[in-house]
């Protein structure tokens, strides 16, 4: 199973649980959510304050500057590939009576890195 999001700016952090939760079609086991793009990421955090998304996306472009990689003489957005790279492209979740077991202060976020964009999010589950 798939959706689509499409992205606003180039680095935004995008609540998907919602998304996520309508998509549940098993009672027990684990729900993958993978993204297939290269400038792309897919995390697990706090959404309760909305600074937590930016403050980690400060920290990823304090710690990953733009225009200085050997990667941006063909397109210029080597910092979203490492970017993507650092966080990851897939989460794993566990599903218990049809509901993800994300603690109380987690949520499901793509990344965006190189946008705006249309993204692809693949969701696939194993259990019954």
């Amino acid at each position: 199973m798939d959706f689509s999001i499409n992205t606003n700016k180039r680095e935004e952090f995008i609540d998907i649980t919602h998304e996520i939760e309508e998509e549940i079609s098993i009672k027990n086991g684990l729900v993958n959510i993978f993204v297939p793009h290269a400038t792309a990421a897919v995390t697990i955090n706090e959404n309760a304050d909305p600074n937590l998304p930016k403050d980690i996306n400060d920290f990823l472009n304090k710690l990953v500057k733009k225009g200085v990689w050997m990667h941006d003489k063909i397109d210029g957005n080597a910092d979203a590939h490492i970017k993507a790279s650092l966080i990851g492209s897939s989460v794993m979740v566990p599903v218990e009576n049809g509901k993800m077991q994300l603690g109380t202060w987690q949520d499901i976020f793509l990344c965006e890195f190189d946008g705006p964009r249309k993204r692809k999010i693949i969701i696939s589950f194993i259990g019954k």
